[in-house]
């Protein structure tokens, strides 16, 4: 731990309670980096403290980080607009090989990012709220002294939050349907169709494009159908899930990705679009090995 002696007895108690502070901190934020950066100010805190009057140290610091993360969603730092490598999610992309929805959903919960999606829905209180009391056990009286609440109403904030988290989930076994748009998306888009892109676009469509150069977003679907229509001879790769939701990869043929695009879907319309064309960027991803895929890698892409 930066700072800290390993033979002091607090950093070591810290150090104990660190694996489970990382976890809570990484649910609420949905990021690694700032998950770190929640744990280390809690320590900060901690080393200030006088630690003999605190009674229960592991209540005591989830309590610390919980409202260090509250704090982070609620001023938006957890989504700065620069560097480049701060501006993206983390993603966890696989390769769709036929597995059922029902199947890709549970892969996706197992990783615990397909959940990290959901979550993105609720406000910060409800997500801290959820996330505290359904994953990680805290009592409701104690998720209320963070927030301020009581505990009757925290156990309202907890409920919503959870009905909220199911119904999302019941979408994400929509996913079918929704590779269905996407694929509409892409076929009219290679035909240069600009009709049937404006039929598949939400009319306040979001496409956002991470490349070198920085980040860019074009909004409104007469606006990303053109772009769309121009790129269409370039939609050819695999079909992939990136954090449950559908996506496509490709690459270059020195075996290099090329981009990862993924779409999201409402009723029936894609609302966004986000490209990572970035090398670099996707140099860094965990992306899934291409080789060996099949004679579909270098054609147009069916979904």
């Amino acid at each position: 731990m930066s700072g800290a002696h390993p033979a002091d007895p607090l950093a070591e108690a810290f150090e104990t309670h660190r694996a489970r502070l990382t976890a809570v901190a990484h649910r609420v934020l949905g990021s690694h980096a700032d998950a770190d950066d929640a744990v280390q100010e809690a320590w900060l805190r901690l080393s200030r403290q006088d630690a003999d009057g605190i009674d229960n140290l592991g209540g005591w610091l989830t309590t610390v980080v919980a409202r260090i993360s509250l704090d982070l969603l609620r001023s938006g730092r957890t989504r700065p607009t620069v560097p480049l490598d701060d501006q993206l999610p983390e993603l966890t992309v696989t390769l769709d090989d036929g597995s059922s929805p029902e199947e890709l959903v549970a892969l996706g919960d197992s990783v615990g990012l397909a959940l990290l999606t959901v979550l993105d829905s609720l406000r910060p209180d409800e997500r801290l709220a959820f996330v505290l009391h359904d994953v990680f056990a805290v009592p409701h009286g104690e998720i209320g002294t963070i927030l301020g609440r009581s505990t009757d109403a925290t156990k309202m904030l907890t409920s919503r939050a959870r009905r909220k988290v199911r119904a999302a989930r019941r979408s994400a076994s929509d996913r079918q349907q929704q590779r269905e748009v996407v694929g509409a998306f892409l076929a009219a888009a290679r035909e240069g169709r600009f009709e049937r892109l404006l039929e598949v676009l939400h009319p306040e469509v979001e496409f956002t494009v991470h490349a070198p150069g920085g980040r860019f977003v074009t909004i409104g679907a007469t606006e990303v159908a053109g772009r769309a229509r121009v790129a269409g001879g370039a939609a050819h790769g695999h079909a992939v899930t990136v954090n449950g939701r559908p996506g496509v990869l490709a690459w270059n043929e020195d075996g290099t990705p090329l981009s990862l695009l993924t779409f999201t879907v409402a009723d029936g319309r894609i609302t966004e679009i986000t490209a990572v064309v970035d090398p670099a960027e996707l140099a860094l991803m965990d992306l899934p090995d291409l080789s060996g895929t099949g004679p579909c890698e270098r054609g147009p892409l069916t979904l």
